[in-house]
């Protein structure tokens, strides 16, 4: 019982989520008008929508980043950024998503002569306003990117708005050639501050760079790790055999994978989406997380991604509820909050929908 219905009525938790990638295609045509920016290769909204995904369906992640210079480019006023952010929340409530954690770079919006701090300041000043109108949980991630020096620099901002709602510290970009180590004093600042890392790695890189992550790094959760596969060793059946050090860590310690299905394959990560490490991690007992990454380059939500997750692996409703639970878990904000969530959000919810279904059945 999975229906695409059922799917969007149930509680979800996003824990991967890009800002800048999941602009509604009409909001980036206004903001180019408002801005001025001339760039786009067209004003009608289902047009530009086909041409972020075309774009980005090509099997490769540099290829696929190619959409945030225009997602980017409108987004350096106070007032677009704080629009973006309320219209994610929105998104979020349509989707049935209950608690996200959306991320960013400051860095790529302040080419209007924003300051860092006035950038995090209008974002969380929308993604508050739609916490209040639509109900919806938050936390705001900094991204640092690999492939510049001032990582510090936006660890430091992160942990500056702790106490605003902002949750945690992330590592993004191009993975060859910019390993997460290159950054370890702006994650030793994060480690010394007790605050939270999420790192992407093993996407477009083998897994060296999700051990780098891990154990240079201290990362507390792994964004995509789909190269932990090269770490198990698979039978003639297909089936797990065994498995490396490293990924015998990552399930002993419970460490979260941020897995993002639909863009895997956009990107190149994976070939094709039934090649998706994510059904052998799932059997495995690793602590999956299911997410959208840039849903508006990859066409997706996250009533999407559990669809394509029972279509190719064939997990259930109590599956997908255990997957939610996990989310949950792995979230950034504190203890109480995570299992104010688990215990008043979640499972009645999920509890209501089995109701509900169990009396359609009896009838």
């Amino acid at each position: 019982m999975t229906t695409e219905e059922i799917i969007r009525s149930v509680p979800k938790v996003l824990l991967h989520d890009h800002l800048d990638g999941g602009l509604r295609p009409q909001t980036v045509i206004d903001l180019a008008k408002e801005t001025k920016y001339n760039k786009l290769p067209t004003q009608d909204p289902a047009e530009l929508a086909q041409w972020f995904h075309r774009g980005a369906n090509k099997g490769n992640l540099v290829e696929y980043l190619q959409g945030f210079e225009h997602t980017c480019a409108v987004m350096q006023t106070k007032e677009a950024l704080e629009r973006t952010a309320y219209e994610m929340m929105e998104d979020m409530k349509n989707d049935g998503v209950c608690y996200v954690e959306t991320r960013f770079a400051p860095v790529f919006h302040t080419s209007k002569n924003l300051y860092n701090d006035d950038v995090v300041n209008a974002v969380l000043e929308g993604l508050e306003r739609g916490k209040r109108d639509f109900n919806v949980g938050y936390g705001l991630i900094i991204c640092g990117m690999r492939n510049m020096k001032n990582t510090l620099e936006y660890a430091e901002l992160a942990v500056n708005f702790r106490e605003r709602g902002v949750v945690g510290f992330d590592l993004a970009g191009e993975e060859g050639g910019y390993p997460p180590k290159k950054h370890i004093e702006a994650f030793q600042y994060i480690q010394r501050e007790n605050f939270n890392i999420t790192i992407h790695a093993g996407e477009a890189f083998g897994k060296e760079s999700i051990w780098q992550a891990i154990q240079w790094c201290s990362a507390h959760r792994i964004g995509h790790a789909t190269h932990l596969l090269e770490d198990l060793t698979i039978d003639a059946d297909g089936k797990v055999a065994g498995m490396g050090d490293l990924a015998q860590f990552v399930l002993d310690k419970r460490i979260p994978l941020e897995i993002c299905l639909l863009s895997n394959v956009h990107t190149g990560a994976v070939d094709k989406i039934e090649n998706h490490p994510f059904g052998k991690l799932f059997k495995e007992h690793f602590r999956v997380t299911i997410n959208t990454d840039d849903r508006l380059m990859s066409d997706t939500t996250m009533t999407k991604e559990f669809m394509t997750a029972t279509k190719y692996f064939n997990i259930t409703l109590d599956d997908i509820e255990k997957i939610t639970i996990n989310s949950m878990k792995s979230a950034f904000i504190h203890y109480d909050e995570r299992l104010n969530y688990i215990y008043n959000v979640i499972k009645p919810g999920y509890q209501t929908v089995k109701d509900k279904l169990l009396s359609l059945k009896t009838d």
